[in-house]
């Protein structure tokens, strides 16, 4: 019985686990980027929401549930460089600016839930989640003053780019602006 026992054991005696990870990146497409963010700005916000419900046609109390919500939203405003166009005149050195691209403003909101309570009768569902969270983001939306970023964003261009500007002026090439944005005065 002894030997059965331990021929038994030896044969049902389980081994260390062995855990295997496998881990494969795509690539599937690499592109260079010429983006220069010239301003972010961080909001946040906090969100109370309250539902009140009438169970069985209001023979009982009504129940009431409410969440709160903590909105984090980033705002950049970045140009593409690729799409300025200028043109170099090396004979008579010169820089023209033909054309400055447009401001891409992106705005990420991120939500949180900070406190949640329901009752037994009327809880939350994935519905309700997705309906508070969207309307947490829609405020996000909201709350970004678009064309003041867009416009600070623009004076933050210039100034960027006179700073870059800086090695032209250093090699004794003038800079004329086709585009009427910059000063000529400081160019």
């Amino acid at each position: 019985m002894l030997l059965l026992f331990f021929v038994w054991k030896g044969l049902t005696k389980k081994s260390g686990d062995e855990v295997q990870n496998d881990y494969y990146i795509i690539t599937n497409q690499i592109r260079k980027m010429n983006k220069m963010v010239v301003m972010e700005q961080d909001f946040s916000s906090i969100q109370k929401t309250k539902v009140t419900s009438q169970l069985l046609g209001g023979m009982l109390p009504n129940a009431e549930k409410e969440i709160i919500t903590f909105t984090k939203t980033n705002a950049q405003v970045s140009y593409d460089l690729n799409k300025m166009k200028l043109e170099v005149d090396s004979v008579n050195r010169k820089i023209i600016i033909k054309e400055l691209p447009n401001a891409d403003i992106r705005i990420t909101p991120s939500v949180e839930i900070q406190s949640l309570d329901d009752s037994f009768f009327d809880r939350f569902d994935q519905k309700d989640f997705q309906k508070i969270t969207k309307s947490a983001k829609d405020n996000a939306y909201k709350t970004v003053n678009q064309n003041r970023l867009r416009d600070e964003g623009r004076k933050q261009l210039l100034e960027n780019l006179d700073h870059i500007f800086v090695l032209a002026k250093a090699l004794k090439y003038k800079i004329e602006d086709e585009t009427g944005t910059f000063d000529t005065s400081k160019l």
